[in-house]
């Protein structure tokens, strides 16, 4: 019988996970879709339902509602609970549980490019589902994580949250500043770019040995991104994010290991 994936969010049309998921089904003969859905945050509770009604097997979740949806859950992960946001959702035994691939598949997806994680210093801007995963893993990895964001409040809770699990963070105000000089890893994981509009501020300063990721992967190269590289800074988009992080959440659905170079040339397609 066929089963049913997809993933959820507010925009939605940019999303590449269903040409990913569905090259990975065809690839290991897979009897299984996966779908995109819109869905605004004022009917999140009603898509909730309504996915489980119409049976689907697991979805993902991404922007806006990796944090809101954990009232509609049942359980979560240890790695949901320990980020307290979701972007991997599966149906078991009638149970809807919630899971967090996101900071797991960010370090993989940077591994090869940093080389090395440990003593050294990320900078985080934003402080919302995505980066709190990434903010986990990183700490996880004896990154020192540096938090800008434009409510300083969510900042600072972040900040505690990191610490809670014995990393190490800070926090300090969202704009240039002497973090500039001392960053190793920069990591933008608001929403700005999605559009093809500026970030609040420029990249002028920034040391050129830092390793610059915005988790964006559509557009492939954010404005954000191209001043970065302006800077003599290697960059990322967010494609290698997606591709583990979507690898990581195929083998919490279907279990074994997920068929990554078929997801990758279905991701490449798209593009």
């Amino acid at each position: 019988m066929e089963k049913h994936y997809a993933v959820i969010g507010d925009p939605i049309e940019h999303s590449l996970s269903p040409g990913m998921h569905n090259a990975g089904y065809l690839a290991l003969g897979i009897d299984a879709a996966y779908q995109r859905f819109q869905v605004e945050p004022s009917h999140l509770a009603e898509a909730v339902e309504g996915l489980c009604a119409l049976g689907f097997s697991g979805w993902n979740v991404t922007l806006p509602h990796k944090e809101t949806i954990i009232p509609f859950l049942d359980t979560l992960t240890p790695e949901a609970q320990r980020a307290g946001a979701v972007n991997t959702v599966k149906i078991h035994e009638g149970q809807r549980i919630g899971h967090n691939t996101d900071g797991d598949g960010f370090v993989r997806s940077v591994h090869g490019d940093l080389n090395g994680f440990k003593g050294k210093r990320a900078v985080l801007l934003g402080a919302g589902g995505a980066a709190k995963g990434i903010a986990l893993a990183l700490a996880a990895q004896g990154m020192h994580v540096h938090i800008l964001n434009r409510t300083p409040e969510k900042a600072t809770a972040l900040v505690e949250l990191v610490k809670k699990w014995g990393g190490m963070a800070t926090s300090g105000e969202f704009a240039p500043g002497d973090w500039m000089e001392a960053v190793d890893l920069l990591v933008q994981t608001t929403s700005v770019g999605l559009r093809g509009e500026h970030f609040p501020f420029s990249m002028q300063g920034i040391s050129d040995r830092a390793l610059v990721v915005d988790i964006i992967f559509n557009p492939s190269e954010t404005v954000f991104l191209q001043d970065a590289k302006k800077q003599g800074c290697r960059t990322l988009n967010g494609l290698g994010m997606l591709l583990y992080q979507g690898a990581y959440a195929w083998e919490f659905w279907l279990g074994g290991q997920a068929p990554i170079e078929a997801m990758q040339r279905g991701l490449k397609e798209q593009l």
